[in-house]
């Protein structure tokens, strides 16, 4: 079993989350995908988000065509702050023979170094790194990680780095945001169903960033 694993705040679930995992999702052979929507994302505890619950649903909705993508609750019912090494030793448990594939951006490799427990990380899954800056590059990796990178087919069940090569699409949740506060149309950023939910809770109505 391969299992690709997006974690992220997801405020909103908009395109940009969802196609460049499906993109990769060939490349990576992942038999399922997981998003995992954050309770608190270590480097945003000081940023204002909407509730756990409204990021579930739009992340559940953002998905609902998509039979192969689940949306997991266990770091919202978790509570604290949501460390990628603590739901990885949870689905390491569930599934201990399975290649756990933990997605991030490009622009998180900088700062790879300050993830709690990466050598831990390491032992529990790979890093798929999928292209936000169009540059996407093993020099993004910080140096003592090098070694790391691999392609997809030469990867294990955990301690490498895959670059996934996917299209980028130039798409922020703070865009999205912002556009709603101004009244600006969002419907080529997010899922109809998406869009209902927001205008139907009245969300980033207020000072949310």
């Amino acid at each position: 079993m391969r299992i690709g694993i997006c974690g992220g705040t997801f405020d909103p679930f908009h395109h940009g989350h969802l196609e460049p995992v499906l993109a990769a999702r060939d490349v990576m052979q992942w038999d399922r995908a997981f998003y995992v929507p954050a309770h608190l994302q270590p480097f945003k505890r000081d940023q204002a988000t909407s509730s756990g619950y409204h990021r579930f649903a739009m992340t559940v909705l953002g998905t609902e065509e998509r039979d192969e993508l689940y949306v997991s609750p266990r770091e919202l019912e978790r509570g604290d702050v949501s460390y990628t090494v603590d739901t990885l030793e949870q689905l390491r448990a569930d599934d201990p023979d399975a290649t756990l594939d933990w997605i991030i951006g490009d622009d998180n490799l900088p700062q790879l170094e300050q993830w709690k427990s990466l050598s831990r990380i390491f032992e529990l899954a790979n890093f798929v790194v999928l292209s936000r800056t169009g540059g996407a590059a093993a020099s993004l990796v910080p140096a003592s990680h090098r070694h790391r990178v691999t392609t997809p087919d030469e990867r294990g069940r955990s301690g490498a780095i895959v670059f996934a090569r996917n299209a980028t699409v130039p798409i922020s949740s703070t865009e999205v945001r912002r556009r709603v506060r101004a009244g600006q149309p969002i419907d080529a950023f997010v899922d109809p169903r998406v869009r209902r939910y927001i205008e139907h809770n009245r969300l980033y109505q207020g000072e949310h960033p």
